[in-house]
């Protein structure tokens, strides 16, 4: 009787495959949360730009020094003489980038695995 009770108490073992799909699955949810991240922040400081956001103020320059290395090329693609206007294009460009490539990649990952 008492083998009976371990039986239905006993979880299956995992096989290999099934333990590298979840772990793909988390590396490629990474990948993705990761570009929403980045994608946010850019985000974020457009609307700060575009707002009139202090300058001086800590949000305002935490998203800025985090913002601009994160733009990476696009930082200056164009240059229109309405500064607002070269941030909006810019970083906004840079934000769907990241959110492009980060579900290319996420997706490359799930179906190479």
């Amino acid at each position: 009787m008492a083998d009976s009770i371990e039986g239905t108490d006993a979880q299956p073992r995992r096989t290999p495959a099934e333990w590298r799909t979840d772990i793909v699955g988390l590396v490629a949810g990474v990948v993705r949360w990761a570009g929403l991240l980045i994608a946010l922040i850019l985000v974020v400081h457009v609307i700060l730009v575009m707002g009139d956001a202090n300058q001086g103020n800590g949000i305002t320059s935490f998203f800025r020094s985090w913002a601009d290395p994160l733009a990476l090329a696009f930082k200056n693609l164009f240059t229109p003489d309405d500064q607002k206007l070269a941030v909006l294009v810019n970083y906004g460009l840079a934000a769907v980038f990241w959110l492009v490539v980060s579900t290319v990649v996420a997706k490359l990952i799930r179906r190479l695995a």
